[in-house]
């Protein structure tokens, strides 16, 4: 009987098995389609060590009025997704006051601050430096108000978290990027901020890592989980049920739907995004972000991969291409981009939760049922520094005071 079974291997589960293994613990690795297969598949694939603070719901009376109606490409929605989630929208709201935003950076830089530190012996030991670059990405304006919006918020990180930012002009951004068609206000370059060329591969090569260092890999359905009458825990997989002491939830987007059949109603938002690849031999050099149309552009290997907003939806409801063939626009206005890769886009879910931080920890009513999972937008780039966290209170037993933000007691 395995010691640990984690259920879900993106980042974030894969990291967790690391971590446990790391500790001595003998783990399963459960996942439906595989390592690295889905949301940590589609991401835009940076490790955002600048993003100290979390994605605030914007609250300017100008953004709010273009969001309302659909005109702002940060954000999407549909009637129907924004009155099942009021709950959890409202509360997102609350929480982005700037004093609650403030107070909850604190907790939320502890795994995005220094993610290059847990990232990069990783990414060593499992042969896949090669996938990442450190050229940072731009921040793009092209209206002189959105850099002056942004310059503000680039001193705030700057003082209060010691994220280098350098202003660019419209001319030192041309330098970096002359294949640029279009003059711009200026932008920023974040420079300490790592991106891959395939967000997908490094997480698989991590999970080779985890395999290589002895860990077992299978094939399985996370929402089989049963808990045993003498204790522990078990799942059913490719090779039949498995049972453990324990089991960790990190299942992303599709976690809530586990931990509702155990009682625990966590208000999981699930947030889409989509993203396309474009052949292209006059993109961008590094990763750049379309500031006043929220499009990131990286070059990955399948071609330039253009990522979009937020959309407010249901789970599993049609494929809505506004923010899509908006971001598309966007990126040809900038670059000379050539045909679509794919014939349709890719399409995922960033697992949101109101008070922005991820649950880590134990399950109040369970013993040896444990939760990862709610990172929002930097699954990618804090799991392996969530990971430790999870192993500290898991296996040596240690709870740092600063730990109870995360955990899942909050949500009752």
């Amino acid at each position: 009987m395995a010691t640990s079974i984690v259920l879900g291997a993106g980042m974030v589960g894969v990291s967790t098995a690391l971590a446990l293994q790391q500790r001595g613990d003998d783990v399963l690795l459960v996942d439906r389609k595989g390592i690295g297969r889905e949301t940590s598949y589609g991401n835009a694939g940076a490790i955002q060590t600048e993003a100290c603070e979390p994605t605030a719901f914007p609250r300017s009376f100008g953004f709010l009025l273009n969001a309302a109606t659909k005109r702002h490409n940060m954000i999407n929605w549909h009637a129907r997704a924004v009155v099942e989630n009021r709950y959890a929208l409202w509360e997102y709201w609350r929480n982005s006051a700037p004093a609650r935003h403030a107070a909850i950076s604190q907790w939320y830089e502890r795994f995005t601050g220094k993610a290059d530190e847990y990232h990069a012996p990783l990414a060593k030991a499992a042969n896949a430096e090669h996938l990442i670059r450190h050229s940072g990405y731009i921040a793009a304006c092209r209206q002189a108000s959105t850099l002056e919006a942004h310059l503000k918020a680039a001193e705030r990180l700057t003082q209060g978290w010691g994220v280098p930012v350098t202003e660019l002009s419209n001319e030192q951004i041309r330098e970096k990027e002359p294949a640029l068609k279009m003059p711009l206000a200026g932008g920023l370059w974040f420079s300490n901020v790592w991106t891959c060329q395939s967000p997908g591969a490094l997480t698989h090569a991590y999970g080779e890592l985890f395999k290589q260092r002895g860990g077992s890999v299978a094939y399985g359905d996370a929402m089989s989980l049963a808990e045993n009458e003498g204790g522990g825990w078990s799942v059913l997989t490719e090779g039949g049920r498995v049972e453990a002491e324990r089991v960790v939830v990190a299942l992303g987007p599709w976690s809530s739907e586990l931990t509702e059949r155990f009682g625990y109603r966590i208000p999981l938002l699930r947030m889409r995004g989509y993203h396309r690849h474009f052949a292209s031999a006059n993109g961008p050099n590094s990763a750049m972000l379309d500031v006043d149309n929220a499009t990131f552009m990286s070059p990955m290997k399948q071609g330039l991969r253009v990522c979009t907003g937020a959309e407010i939806t249901q789970f599993g409801a049609a494929a809505d291409l506004r923010q899509i063939s908006r971001s598309e626009k966007a990126a040809r206005e900038l670059f000379e981009l050539g045909e679509r890769v794919e014939s349709t886009p890719w399409i995922g879910h960033r697992p949101c939760l109101p008070d922005m931080l991820p649950v880590i920890g134990p399950a109040p009513r369970h013993n040896g049922l444990w939760f990862h999972f709610g990172h929002a937008h930097q699954g990618f780039t804090g799991g392996p520094a969530a990971a430790q966290l999870l192993m500290e209170i898991m296996v040596d037993g240690k709870s740092p005071d600063w730990a109870e933000h995360f955990s899942p007691a909050r949500f009752g």
